[in-house]
C-alpha cells in the first residue's frame, strides 16, 4: 500500500499509448496470462479505482531467458555493489521497500506533513497486513532482498532505500531523493494492497503528469509507462497471477498523481502492489517464501527487459 495514499485512486479513460505499449510487452516479452505477509498498524482497505487499461495479458508467448535496526533514522541509502560484467553491468537500480515496521511506534514523526509539489502529505504511513498480521512492511523487505539478489548477479549496482537500519520511515520526500541522487536507471518501490477480500491481484502504479512546485514528471511519465508495463507483464508470467480484478481494467496498470515518491523523481520509477493482504487466496501467495521468490523474479525480469531495451 502506498505511503501517502490519502487521496484514493479515481477511474480515467483508457491510453491507447498504454495498450499499445503492454501489448507489445506481452506479446515479444513475456506473453501475457491470468491466473487464479507482523507489525504496524492496520491501514483501512482502500476503495479501488479504474486506471490506465490495456489488453488482458496472456500465457501464450514463449518466456525469454532470464538472464540492525538503529535507535534513530540515518539519511544513508544502502548502496550495494553488483559484479564486474552481466547484463545490466553499469546500471544503478534502487528498491524502495514500502514502509517500516516501526512506524506506528512513531506516529508523531511519520504524520509530518512533507512537500510533495503539488500539497502536503505524511511523511510515511503504517502500510496494511494480513489477518494473521504478516505485516506489509515485513513483506516489501523480503521481497526487496530476493530482488537485489537476482539484480545483483546481473551485475547491476542496487541501492535500497531503507534496510531495517533506521526507526521509521524514510519519508516519501527522501525516498525520491535517494533514487535521483543514485542517477538511477529504474527505481521500483515495493508494495501490496489492502483492499477489500475478493478483489485479488497485482497492479503497477505509474506517474502521472505533474507540473507544481518540486514536482515535474514531463520527463520521466514516458520511460515509466514503459518500465512498469515490462513489470506487468513479467509479474504475470512469473508469478501466474493476474492482473488486479479492482484497480486498472484488467490491465495491471494505474495512473496515480498524488503520490509523493512518484511526483518527485526525476528517475523511471513505479510501484508495485503485488496483491491484496486483505483477501485469504492473496494472503496465501504474500505470506508463502516460494512465490514471494516468483515475484522477486518477475520484477527483476521486467527491470532486466526495460533496462536491455
Amino acid at each position: 500500500m502506498p505511503y501517502d495514499e490519502s487521496v484514493p485512486p479515481t477511474r480515467r479513460r483508457r491510453s491507447l499509448l498504454a495498450a499499445t505499449a503492454f501489448a507489445a510487452v506481452c506479446l515479444t516479452a513475456a506473453g501475457c496470462g491470468a491466473g487464479d505477509d507482523s507489525g504496524g498498524t492496520r491501514a483501512e482497505p482502500r476503495q479501488g479505482g479504474g486506471g490506465t487499461s490495456a489488453p488482458p495479458p496472456s500465457k501464450s508467448a514463449p518466456a525469454p531467458q532470464r538472464t540492525k535496526t538503529s535507535a534513530s533514522p540515518t539519511p544513508a541509502a544502502k548502496p550495494a555493489g553488483g559484479g564486474a560484467t552481466g547484463p545490466l553491468s553499469g546500471k544503478t537500480v534502487v528498491i524502495d521497500p514500502g514502509h517500516n515496521p516501526n512506524n506506528h511506534l512513531h506516529t508523531g514523526e511519520i504524520n509530518r506533513q512533507v512537500d510533495i509539489g503539488t500539497t502536503h502529505k505524511e511523511c510515511d504511513t503504517t502500510g496494511t497486513s494480513t489477518n494473521s498480521g504478516y505485516a506489509e512492511a515485513q513483506f516489501t523487505l523480503d521481497v526487496s532482498h530476493r530482488l537485489r539478489a537476482l539484480l545483483q548477479k546481473q551485475g547491476a549496482k542496487v541501492v535500497l532505500t531503507y534496510d531495517n537500519d533506521r526507526a521509521y520511515g524514510p519519508c516519501v520526500d527522501e525516498r525520491a531523493r535517494i533514487g535521483n541522487e543514485a542517477r538511477a536507471d529504474a527505481v521500483v518501490s515495493v508494495h501490496a494492497d489492502g483492499s477489500a477480500v475478493g478483489n485479488r491481484g497485482f497492479h503497477v502504479i505509474l506517474p502521472g503528469l505533474v507540473r507544481g512546485g518540486k514536482a515535474d514528471t514531463s520527463k520521466i511519465v514516458e520511460p515509466s509507462r514503459d518500465l512498469g508495463t515490462r513489470i506487468a507483464g513479467l509479474f504475470v508470467r512469473d508469478t501466474g497471477s493476474a492482473p488486479s480484478n479492482y484497480i486498472g481494467g484488467n490491465s495491471g496498470l494505474d495512473i496515480r498523481k498524488d503520490l509523493g515518491g512518484l511526483n518527485l523523481s526525476t528517475v523511471p520509477k513505479v510501484f508495485i502492489e503485488c496483491g491484496n493482504m486483505r483477501d485469504p487466496k492473496d494472503a496465501a501467495l504474500l505470506t508463502s517464501a516460494s512465490w514471494r521468490q516468483k515475484a522477486a523474479q518477475g520484477i527483476a525480469d521486467g527491470i532486466s527487459s526495460y533496462l536491455n531495451g
